[in-house]
């Protein structure tokens, strides 16, 4: 399949809103008009609890997850042309044409791609276990991902990933960053957390 061809439906597949359509079609609500506004699988969880905003997430992550999955594994495809199919399900969930570019925060698209081309090895697992100590001490969501993303990007610079692995990275960062821009208000520890810290000047 052409290059182009790989790119534009591995866009299509990260633009499908499933956020939107479950919450439309099987709770009769508008899953933007919830918490941040987000077309994405937090607010489907905030308008109906864990059973729909887990179909949710898992469909975020799905629609990322096999075209990258696809290119990796069964075309023959040279590294740049990869790094492209593997940005465009992130860049289409961010900006869905389906829902006038107004697209989620490409949270759970991101861990799609990025299972698509490690798999469970240890680059996921940083990005992963770093957003989750920053979840743990402190409040702002969107710091939490962005720390994750970039652990990742200083795992792949350590271990002389491969050029377009780096660059792929960065680029999702950027747009990850770019949608959460709104969100990053100074940080705030967790109230034990900020506790501790306060007493040990005292120490």
């Amino acid at each position: 399949m052409p290059v182009v061809c790989l790119v534009v439906l591995s866009f299509l597949s990260g633009a499908v809103p499933y956020s939107v359509i479950l919450g439309k079609l099987f709770l009769n609500k508008d899953i933007r008009k919830y918490g941040d506004g987000n077309p994405g699988g937090a607010n489907v969880w905030r308008a109906s609890g864990p059973v729909f905003g887990l179909v949710a997430i898992a469909l975020d992550f799905l629609k990322a997850y096999f075209p990258v999955y696809y290119a990796a594994t069964a075309s023959s495809l040279p590294q740049n042309a990869l790094m492209a199919v593997a940005i465009a399900p992130v860049a289409g969930h961010a900006f869905s044409p389906f829902l006038r570019f107004r697209g989620g925060k490409a949270v759970a698209s991101t861990y799609g791609i990025w299972f698509a081309l490690y798999g469970l090895t240890d680059g996921l697992l940083v990005m992963a276990l770093t957003s989750a100590f920053f979840v743990i001490i402190q409040t702002i969501d969107a710091w939490s991902v962005l720390m994750g993303m970039g652990a990742l990007l200083v795992y792949l610079l350590l271990n002389n990933a491969e050029t377009y692995l780096r660059l792929l990275c960065l680029m999702n960062l950027s747009i990850v960053a770019y949608k959460h821009r709104k969100d990053l208000k100074p940080i705030k520890l967790r109230p034990v957390l900020a506790t501790v810290i306060r007493g040990s000047k005292w120490i």
